[in-house]
């Protein structure tokens, strides 16, 4: 009999990096799609910041925890190899939510079809959750206006990355904050960002006087920490902040201090939170907006790779870390 590998979560994990322990390894025997089901392959599956939250215990955030002993959540793309769905043929590829599995049988509810001509890496780096996200949070939250001033951290990472490059091609100046000088070159070098900023080594609120001297607009917020309260200070009044992520204090049994809300008032600034579960019913909307950008080549992306299931671990500890250089997936 023939089987597949699943990985399901068995501990919820403390602050710090993530042990292979909070895992388990299980082999499963090789499903059989009954009617109106699919057979899915599994070839590549997504790595995002959000998966940190999903295995807390926290049963008030915007998505249940995923339940101990259950497949780890995630999206993916994969292949149909078996069909008795009269809308799915063998041999298309789809895209949804589809777990730290090799195989999966679905009735299709939740799963796209990979348009023709987009491969895999593209795929999850731009149309699933990272452009998806950029979207709502850059026009759904931030508004933003042409002439403005935009400052993303995480701006080397997949949402943080598309966000600039939206704003850049809406007449915005785009300054983006990372955590290497190699990330800073990218973002102004490759993606036209008209400056960056390297938050390990820069002086920051120098920076930002440079970069920013009219003042910042728009705060898209990624990766919270000790550079939110600088950026927060440069805030013009009307400012907007859109809070997407707060990866630096994922990992953390204290998360940082936060800015003073004086100036909120003062400033009349707006700060939103969002999630895209919000906002799953506008996704036809979201890429009808983004997919122009992206067939007019304004929309460059990169993808860091891992191979084979088994590197999902390391993959979640590098987004702590912020070591991977571009869309965290893996191949399977």
């Amino acid at each position: 009999m023939s089987t597949y590998t699943a990985v399901n979560l068995i501990q919820r994990p403390e602050p710090g990096p993530i042990p292979a322990s909070t895992f388990e390894v299980v082999e499963k025997a090789m499903p059989s799609p009954g009617p109106g089901e699919i057979l899915v392959k599994q070839t590549y599956m997504s790595l995002d910041p959000a998966m940190i939250g999903w295995m807390s215990s926290d049963t008030k955030s915007y998505i249940p925890p995923v339940a101990l002993g259950d497949v780890m959540r995630s999206s993916g793309i994969g292949e149909v190899i078996e069909s008795n769905h009269p809308d799915f043929t063998v041999g298309e590829k789809v895209m949804g939510m589809t777990g730290w599995t090799e195989y999966f049988v679905s009735t299709g509810q939740g799963l796209n079809k990979l348009p023709a001509g987009v491969g895999e890496e593209q795929a999850l780096s731009v149309f699933a959750l990272p452009g998806l996200t950029a979207t709502q949070g850059l026009y759904g939250v931030a508004k933003p206006k042409e002439g403005e001033t935009i400052v993303v951290s995480g701006a080397a990472g997949s949402v943080g990355s598309i966000v600039g490059q939206l704003a850049k091609a809406d007449g915005l100046s785009v300054i983006g904050v990372a955590g290497s000088d190699e990330k800073c070159q990218w973002l102004v070098n490759e993606l036209g960002f008209d400056g960056a900023i390297n938050y390990k080594s820069d002086d920051i609120n120098a920076k930002l006087t440079e970069l920013a001297p009219k003042g910042v607009d728009i705060f898209f917020e990624n990766t919270g920490g000790a550079i939110q309260q600088h950026i927060f200070e440069h805030m013009n009044a009307h400012g907007r902040i859109a809070v997407c992520g707060m990866i630096s204090d994922y990992a953390t049994s204290e998360p940082s201090p936060g800015p003073n809300w004086i100036p909120i008032i003062k400033k009349r600034l707006s700060i939103q939170g969002f999630t895209m579960p919000d906002h799953y019913a506008q996704v036809p909307e979201l890429l009808a907006k983004l997919t122009p950008y992206v067939m007019k080549g304004q929309i460059k992306h990169r993808a860091h790779v891992l191979d084979g299931l088994a590197s999902a671990v390391d993959g979640l500890n590098m987004l702590l870390t912020g070591q991977n250089n571009g869309k965290l997936m893996v191949k399977l």
